[in-house]
């Protein structure tokens, strides 16, 4: 009899190797591994907490300590910067009162200048109407004596009054403008003399010589009135007293005198009377 046929399974190559696959765990093992490293893992927190406390005084005194010194020196920094800006403050102050200063004594000199300006602008002016006045009174004098070309003839002895008259101020002085009766200028002396017999004379010695008729030189007669310069411009007169002599108001160093013809020859001469 056959004996029964036992059925032959194939093995694996790798049978004869040890599995590497690990053992499993059962679940107290589990527990009990957690448990541990849980345990491991506190231990671990507590002594590192323990060293972060033991070092936390140290670790702050080395932050802390640069930052007090960098705030420190911040602080000198801004002080210094402060002071600097202060000094500059008061520089430019000193700099601005020293320029207004000098601007408030440059404008005095300006003001003083102005009024000096002034003034003498003011006196020109013056001066100006002052001669614009005597061109008028001029202008008018001869208006008038234009309008009485002739003079008439008073009666006799009129030439005697004038002379007398002007004898009489023989030794006065000469002050230009003045009009007697102890200071007179050339023309107010004759114009004065000639008023003594009625005869209206212009003032000035420009407008004398134009009144009455002209008369040479040659032919002068005593009271002829004697002229220097051009006629209508003439600058002096005064009045023939006869023996080549004539009476005037010479000058301020001499005053109203009698004069030698021949010494200081007239221009021309016109008769009023």
């Amino acid at each position: 009899m056959e004996e029964p046929l036992i059925p032959v399974v194939p093995m694996s190559h790798t049978a004869h190797i040890r599995s590497h696959r690990k053992p499993r765990r059962t679940a107290s093992t589990t527990i009990a591994m957690r448990a541990g490293v849980a345990g491991g893992v506190l231990s671990m927190a507590a002594a590192g907490a323990a060293a972060t406390a033991n070092a936390a005084e140290p670790v702050t005194q080395t932050i802390e300590l640069p930052t007090l010194s960098g705030d420190l020196a911040d602080q000198l920094a801004q002080s210094a910067d402060a002071t600097q800006l202060a000094a500059a403050n008061y520089e430019l102050e000193a700099e601005r009162d020293a320029a207004a200063a000098a601007a408030a004594e440059e404008a005095k000199k300006d003001l003083a200048q102005a009024k000096k300006k002034a003034e003498a602008k003011k006196k020109a002016e013056e001066a100006r109407k002052a001669a614009a006045e005597a061109a008028a009174s001029r202008s008018t004098e001869r208006a008038t004596l234009s309008a009485s070309a002739s003079v008439s003839a008073p009666a006799s002895g009129s030439v005697a009054t004038v002379i007398s008259f002007l004898k009489a101020q023989v030794g006065d002085a000469y002050v230009m403008g003045a009009t007697g009766p102890n200071a007179w200028d050339c023309s107010s002396l004759v114009q004065a003399a000639f008023k003594q017999v009625g005869v209206d004379l212009p003032r000035v010695s420009q407008d004398q010589s134009m009144a009455g008729t002209d008369i040479p030189l040659s032919q002068v007669q005593v009271g002829d009135i004697l002229y220097w310069g051009g006629k209508g411009s003439a600058y002096h007169v005064g009045v023939y007293i006869g023996n080549g002599q004539y009476l005037d108001a010479a000058n301020p160093s001499k005053g109203v005198v009698i004069q030698d013809l021949s010494g200081y020859p007239a221009s021309g001469a016109v008769r009023v009377l």
